[in-house]
């Protein structure tokens, strides 16, 4: 299937993408190794400014989304909403993408922008707490079921702050595959993959790096 040239891209076994046009020749040299895309259900291009729709982008723990010049650009949340927590601050822009089926194929683009890498950020994830791809300029790596096990790494695959990483994802019952352009293919089986999420983000994620943007 030859993906849109469209920012991102979700579809049913489940379709998602995300994609700049100035970006889609490199994004479409990406296609499925898994599975047959069926039902698209979220397409984004980001032309028109202004906030995002809450039934497609979630934002979590208070962090700001808008589209500006044709992308989506994620800031941690307010000093006043930081204040007023004692958990959960929200100094990661974070956000979910709740239509996500939970069988699907995501086409997505993105870039971590300013601030500080963490043991925990930044990272894109399938599932709340459920399957995590964290970047480190150590090397890139998956980790799933809570964080608790790492399924697949690459010490060459290295984060680079304002990179722009463009990404095809697959989840069809406890299988899952991602493919990096430029970076890693990587393929992992696991029985939390089929479980249904039980608090928190569902779908696609993406949390970026402390006090910078995504």
């Amino acid at each position: 299937m030859k993906m849109p040239s469209i920012r991102m891209l979700l579809v049913s076994l489940g379709v998602i993408s995300v994609m700049p046009a100035c970006l889609a020749t490199e994004w479409d040299t990406l296609q499925p190794l898994m599975v047959i895309p069926d039902k698209g259900v979220l397409q984004e291009t980001f032309s028109k400014s202004g906030p995002v729709k809450k039934t497609n982008w979630q934002n979590r723990q208070g962090t700001r989304w808008s589209v500006e010049d044709g992308v989506l650009r994620g800031r941690p949340s307010s000093e006043e909403y930081q204040a007023s927590r004692t958990h959960h601050y929200g100094y990661e822009p974070r956000v979910s993408v709740p239509l996500t089926p939970p069988e699907f194929v995501a086409g997505f683009s993105f870039r971590f922008v300013g601030g500080e890498e963490s043991d925990i950020v930044p990272f894109v994830e399938f599932g709340h707490h459920v399957c995590r791809v964290k970047f480190s300029s150590k090397g890139s790596f998956i980790i799933v079921d809570h964080e608790t096990l790492k399924v697949a790494e690459s010490d060459d695959f290295k984060y680079v702050p304002g990179k722009w990483y463009h990404a095809l994802a697959e989840l069809k019952g406890d299988e899952f595959v991602i493919q990096f352009v430029d970076g890693p293919v990587w393929y992992v089986k696991h029985e939390c993959l089929a479980k249904a999420n039980s608090s928190g983000g569902n779908g696609l994620g993406l949390a970026g790096p402390k006090d910078g943007t995504v």
